[in-house]
């Protein structure tokens, strides 16, 4: 744990010291500003630290899920495969720490319970769980679009005698489920990464579905050493590359429709791309999500796709996406997932034909019958984007919330500013890219248009800046105007917080892209930061 400052006040405060959080650190100490990040984990890392749990990865690949504000930076680090493990992104976030020295100023084991904005001081009153309290002129959220983990509400959870686990809050030591019965709950991405991986130790495995997802084989790999240097030959050209494209990734994306192609040069597009594996599959043409009946076929394939891996034929069918269209939830990204309902001592319960009624001492009682478990494991995903940035509370000058302000579902203006919160500003907050992209060429975009916000105030000498209620709501009509022209809108996910009783349908991020959403930054910067108000 870092030692905190003397000072009590900061020129800024950041909330989180993952990727978006140290970023914003150093570009802070760029602009000669004092600054203080609080992070709520024991070490930096956000998203990476907390979700260590077994089969942990990044579902973009290696060469493209790093840092590119720094060239030596990119060119020293090297990645063993093409998908990076959560330890080896760990190792490198923490590479990161020490060659930039950001540790000094960071504070772990700090987690912020409140930010207010006093009227008298004109500045920020931010007060940590342990009762501390500083001043600052900025507070700017990092606190991540993964990491406020949902533990669903079961009945009787508290008696289990066992030993119970969320993937999001993964022990830091090693957990040993050899010999055990252990239950899943949830079949998301972090499940679909875990499963695997348990029933290689545990001696049975039963997995809890509520909601098939569709999934892609990673077809993960060492990564050689020579193709390695060959991208980084090219990095900066790759790199501006994917700051223009729909999701920040360089991926192949199609400029065809699916109606454009005959049956047979459909289907050989399909197997090549699963072949090659990853999410990319998804652009295979681009009318997936816009054209239900293009996605339609899109999904059937990968349904196929399953029945031919799984044996059991009614397994097969459980494990047959058939209530949404692929890609309106995150598709996700495997290592031998569909295989691993072959093994003999593999269990897949249905939860919509056999609801969990409560768990006792035990085990888990469903509907249907009474399961005996050693270990819960719960892989039930994160009230997403804005749950942790609603965890704390924030209030104005006039003693308003933010949480009430956003009860209807989060307003901002570029997913960076609220209106009525003067210098709160948002990394990757709701309104903008995040979490449909490649999350580190977001941060980096969001980071650098804050600090030119900053530098700007500094030339002119201003003191605070807003946004205005015009702004925001021309923002949130554009938000869901684009989503409505695509088949996410008809989706229950956690991009419309659908996840989470009682929360609000809205779908929060930005769907016009990165490439479009950044174009658009650039405008209002060379309009002299409109919709932005300096005092």
């Amino acid at each position: 744990m870092s030692i905190p400052l003397k000072s009590s006040r900061y020129d800024a405060v950041v909330i989180g010291a993952g990727f978006a959080g140290m970023y914003m650190l150093h570009r802070l100490r760029q602009l000669g500003m004092s600054a203080r990040v609080y992070e709520a984990g024991d070490n930096v890392g956000g998203t990476w630290f907390w979700n260590c749990y077994p089969g942990a990865r990044c579902d973009v690949e290696s060469m493209q899920y790093s840092y590119s504000f720094m060239e030596d930076l990119q060119q020293e680090w090297v990645w063993s495969e093409r998908y990076p493990s959560q330890s080896e992104i760990l190792n490198y976030i923490n590479h990161v720490a020490d060659r930039l020295d950001l540790r000094r100023d960071i504070q772990c084991n700090t987690r912020v319970s409140a930010a207010h904005f006093a009227p008298d001081s004109k500045l920020w009153s931010i007060i940590t769980e342990h009762g501390e309290r500083v001043q600052a002129r900025f507070v700017i959220t990092a606190t991540g679009c993964l990491s406020a983990a949902r533990v669903p509400d079961i009945a009787g959870l508290d008696s289990f005698q066992g030993k119970w686990y969320h993937t999001g809050q993964w022990p830091k030591h090693e957990v040993d489920f050899s010999g055990q019965h252990v239950a899943v709950i949830g079949t998301g991405s972090s499940g679909i990464q875990l499963i695997p991986q348990l029933a290689k130790q545990a001696s049975s495995l039963t997995v809890f579905q509520r909601t098939a997802n569709f999934s892609i084989p990673a077809w993960n790999r060492p990564l050689p050493l020579e193709e390695q240097n060959a991208w980084k030959a090219q990095y900066a050209q790759y790199r501006e590359q994917a700051r223009h494209t729909r999701s920040g990734i360089l991926y192949d994306y199609s400029n065809r429709a699916t109606t454009e192609v005959s049956q047979e040069e459909r289907n050989a597009e399909y197997e090549r791309r699963w072949a090659k594996g990853g999410a990319n599959f998804t652009h295979a043409f681009n009318d997936l999500f816009s054209n239900s009946g293009s996605n339609e076929l899109a999904s059937e394939f990968v349904r196929t796709k399953i029945r031919g891996i799984v044996h059991d034929p009614q397994v097969a069918e459980l494990l047959c996406p058939k209530d949404h269209a692929i890609g309106t939830k995150r598709i996700c990204v495997d290592t031998n997932y569909y295989a691993t309902f072959n093994l003999s001592h593999v269990q897949l319960v249905d939860l919509r034909q056999q609801a969990i009624q409560h768990i006792d001492p035990q085990g888990i009682q469903t509907a249907a019958k009474h399961h005996g478990f050693d270990s819960i494991v719960f892989a039930t995903g994160y009230d997403a984007i804005t749950g942790a940035i609603e965890a704390i509370d924030i209030r104005n000058h006039l003693g308003e919330t933010l949480n009430d302000k956003w009860k209807k579902g989060p307003r901002t203006y570029l997913g960076l500013m609220t209106e009525g919160f003067p210098n709160l500003m948002f990394i990757t907050g709701p309104g903008s890219p995040s979490i449909l992209s490649n999350v580190i060429v977001s941060i980096e975009q969001h980071v650098d248009f804050i600090a030119r916000i900053l530098q700007h105030m500094q030339t002119e000498r201003k003191t605070f800046v807003q946004t205005d209620l015009f702004f925001e709501d021309h923002w949130v009509d554009h938000l869901e105007a684009l989503a409505a022209k695509t088949l996410f809108a008809d989706t229950n996910s956690w991009y419309t917080g659908a996840n989470i009783p009682g929360k609000p349908k809205v779908f929060v991020p930005y769907i016009g892209g990165v490439g479009t959403y950044r174009a658009l930054c650039e405008d209002i910067i060379c309009e002299g930061y409109r919709g932005f108000f300096f005092q």
